[in-house]
């Protein structure tokens, strides 16, 4: 007997009832597996769905009541306006991460034609939301990851952003020359914190979340490296860890970056750092 969308709705809400929003994403996984729209869902609650349509659709709302983040098993993810292919080869693009994208967008110019780095790219996140916003730069996004590479070329062809570079490597080491700007989302939480072993966190690559045991190993790098990268005058930005905005101040100051500032987000918390070279 087929079942409708309904009740199958119904049925995955009462498994999904330890997730805060589980009429959301119940309705997301359905939509996702229907290829449609939310609103479909609501115009025909009736509908029954064929066999192959249901056994998909339960075996999706088994992975998520058992931890599995939902951009993966929808295997995508909006940022910055952007629908973004994901996978667990890259980390699940986050909101907060789009003041490191607002900072970057305030200093440059609407027809600048800066070359900017992103390291650590992961999705491409960071370098495509910028490339929509400032179409006549040269952007460069690095990553160790060759699966995250991948991923990100995907998502730049997806949106016909020509005009990002990917490059596979550690940080700074596939790139040559001088950048008007470089920002970076690196791992910055420690080994040890025990957010790790919490939700979609369990799932995500553990070398995007974390340097080790001390978080500010990448911040302490990338801000070595920024002056030889940056032309006088450029930005370093950076994401960091809520309480690390001191600590980062401190690193930033200590390779001799100018004009430090650390940036809030919506919850008050200190979580972009930036500097200029001078």
């Amino acid at each position: 007997m087929r079942a409708s969308i309904k009740n199958l709705l119904a049925t995955a809400c009462r498994k999904l009832g330890h997730v805060e929003s589980a009429q959301f994403e119940a309705e997301l996984l359905m939509a996702h597996v229907l290829r449609s729209t939310r609103s479909f869902l609501y115009a025909n609650p009736e509908l029954e769905l064929l066999h192959k349509h249901s056994g998909k659709y339960k075996k999706l709302v088994k992975q998520r009541a058992r931890g599995q983040p939902i951009a993966y098993l929808t295997g995508e993810c909006e940022f910055w306006s952007l629908s973004l292919l994901v996978n667990p080869a890259v980390l699940i693009p986050r909101s907060e991460t789009e003041l490191l994208v607002e900072a970057a967008l305030d200093k440059i110019p609407n027809t600048a034609n800066w070359r900017i780095a992103d390291l650590g790219t992961g999705s491409g996140a960071i370098a495509l939301a910028l490339a929509t916003e400032r179409k006549s730069c040269e952007i460069h996004a690095t990553d160790i990851s060759e699966e995250a590479i991948a991923t990100a070329r995907e998502n730049a062809n997806r949106h016909d952003l020509r005009q990002v570079h990917f490059h596979h490597g550690s940080w700074d080491k596939p790139l040559t020359g001088k950048f008007h700007l470089v920002v970076s989302n690196p791992p910055y939480v420690d080994a040890d914190d025990s957010h790790l072993d919490q939700g979609d966190l369990r799932f995500e690559p553990r070398a995007a979340l974390t340097p080790g045991k001390d978080g500010l190993v990448a911040i302490r790098t990338i801000s070595q490296f920024a002056k030889t990268m940056l032309l006088d005058g450029g930005w370093l930005m950076v994401e960091h860890g809520w309480e690390q905005g001191p600590a980062t101040r401190e690193v930033m100051a200590d390779t001799g970056l100018k004009n430090i500032a650390t940036l809030r987000d919506l919850q008050g918390h200190e979580r972009v750092t930036i500097a200029e070279c001078k």
